[in-house]
């Protein structure tokens, strides 16, 4: 066995299923043993950051470590986007990256990619020899998962070629520590939650597991509270009579009122940033009981009245135990007139009309959100249709949203939408994308979802223009056309890249999309042709 194979060998020994790629002199021979092996599938990206993203996606949606493997020289810092974005979304990937032979320093795609991966603030794993590899693959993983961060695997192109001596390790994670702190603090949380008239629990990513949310809306039950989740927690309680939604800048009415009214704010597993809280405005003369399972999100932002480092779903258990011993009485707060309100909220139409050939963004998301199936993975790129995207487009749970968003860099979408499709086969994979993202880099990579037979529906939300950009010329009176684009139709493109593509410009248009997402087989792009100068996130 050469060391190429026992690296492919190693990878697989990690439990495995797929692989997302690009090839090249230094990773080949490692990515063709793999494929024989046929123990897992390889997906080919057409670039590399495509790839990494892809890698980004699975490990998302499926909750497992995601693997990925470039070649060396500038195919490494042509990931270097996609790791920082795994980086702040702490998101457990393992990169396999080839590298130029050591004794080979003049080679003209020699670099220090340590010192790249590092300034993107990935970990690093040198391949130390023919004899470790079995054991330098397993610490590449352990620290993916312990970390919480993309781990580089590096991978001399001349120490493939030695004869190994493979020993197969498997990586070690230790389970999760669950506990609940009981004492002076859990007395005052209490204390605080007795007391409190108009009570909101909050739940973050930090509480997406099923069995801790089913524990924090039994607690928030027992108290008669209304719910809310972070952003990144989209969907946390789905069909809940009394779930507000996001709690934050996103907020509905609805949920702003209900809110900006309650006395008391118990988080659980959320980090309390600045847009949660609209910049501490939403904390503003209420008491704040702040629970998770990481000592660094209780003060990082705001300080609280009682902050309890535990698993939340147990806390929030031990919490109901307690007012159950004690024999206090539910808030009262949720009431009829505040469960038909939520009931009842709709977003309004925009208000007012877009330049002929135009449709309106909202109604077209409201649409299709109905159209394609419930039991979707949404995906979103980044983009200034993404605050109705976020609002309107619907999931069943947290673990069926994937967030791309980390660094606010538009383009990054598609690849992180074609890997959650291979954690879901089963499922439809929706991605709400610009135009701007779509061509810097979406375009591309849709040919890998028609080679994937990805069950993917593209919805592409193309107002001709890089939106954010054509915002500040628009606010400051000035001429916004550098911000203005010619692009050409997407449509006939997809469909010449192997999938299925409908213009949308009218309500006819749109009737049509919802029929192609009924019998739609192949990756299907949906293009929303918008009015710059009429776009919700302009629209007051």
């Amino acid at each position: 066995m050469k060391v190429y194979e026992a690296i492919s060998k190693a990878i697989l020994d990690q439990g495995v299923e797929v692989m997302f790629g690009l090839i090249g002199d230094a990773n080949l021979y490692m990515v063709d043993s793999f494929i024989k092996s046929g123990a897992a599938k390889y997906q080919a990206a057409v670039h590399e950051v495509g790839a990494v993203l892809m890698a980004i996606g699975y490990a998302q949606a499926s909750g497992k470590v995601g693997v990925a493997t470039v070649t060396h020289g500038l195919a490494v810092t042509n990931t270097l986007t996609a790791l920082i974005e795994g980086q702040r979304g702490s998101t457990p990937i393992v990169l396999f990256a080839g590298d130029t032979a050591v004794v080979d320093r003049h080679h003209f795609q020699n670099i220090d990619q340590r010192e790249f991966f590092v300034a993107a603030g990935a970990g690093f794993v040198q391949l130390r020899s023919a004899k470790t590899i079995g054991e330098d693959v397993a610490t590449a993983f352990r620290r993916a998962r312990i970390e919480k961060r993309p781990v580089v695997v590096n991978m001399p192109s001349d120490l493939q070629w030695q004869d190994a001596e493979y020993v197969p390790q498997k990586a070690y994670a230790p389970a999760r520590l669950e506990y609940v702190v009981d004492g002076p603090d859990m007395e005052n949380a209490v204390g605080i939650i007795a007391s409190a008239k108009r009570p909101v629990v909050l739940c973050g990513r930090g509480a997406c597991d099923p069995s801790a949310r089913e524990s924090i809306q039994a607690f928030a039950d027992r108290i008669d509270a209304p719910l809310a989740n972070t952003l990144k927690a989209k969907g946390a309680f789905t069909g809940h009579p009394f779930n507000l939604g996001i709690f934050g800048t996103l907020s509905t009415p609805v949920a702003l009122d209900a809110i900006m009214a309650s006395d008391c704010i118990i988080a659980f597993g959320a980090g309390l940033n600045q847009y949660t809280t609209a910049q501490g405005s939403l904390l503003r003369g209420k008491r704040l009981v702040h629970i998770s399972a990481d000592p660094s999100d209780i003060g990082r932002h705001v300080t609280p009245d009682a902050g309890l480092v535990g698993e939340p779903g147990r806390t929030a258990a031990q919490m109901v135990r307690l007012l159950d011993e004690a024999e206090i009485a539910g808030s009262g707060y949720r009431s009829p007139e505040l469960g038909k309100a939520i009931a009842e909220f709709v977003y309004p139409p925009q208000s007012k009309e877009g330049r002929p050939g135009t449709v309106s963004a909202r109604q077209a998301l409201q649409t299709l959100d109905k159209a394609v199936n419930p039991d979707r993975i949404l995906v979103t790129d980044t983009g200034r249709f993404l605050i109705d995207s976020w609002r309107l487009m619907h999931v069943q749970d947290p673990q069926s949203w994937v967030y791309t968003v980390n660094t606010g860099t538009i383009g990054l979408g598609l690849g992180h939408a074609i890997g959650a499709s291979f954690a879901h086969p089963e499922r439809q994979t929706l991605l709400i994308a610009g135009d701007g993202g779509f061509m810097l880099g979406g375009l591309s990579e849709f040919t890998s979802a028609v080679r994937a037979r990805a069950d993917l529906i593209v919805i592409l939300c193309n107002d001709g223009s890089y939106g954010a950009e054509h915002i500040q010329f628009r606010n400051k009176q000035m001429d916004p056309s550098i911000s203005m684009f010619e692009w050409p139709d997407f449509a006939p493109v997809a469909e010449a890249l192997g999938g299925a593509g409908v213009t949308v410009r009218s309500s006819e248009d749109l009737d049509a999309a919802v029929e192609a997402i009924r019998g739609n087989r192949r990756p299907l792009l949906i293009d929303l042709k918008l009015d710059p100068d009429n776009m919700p996130m302009i629209d007051h």
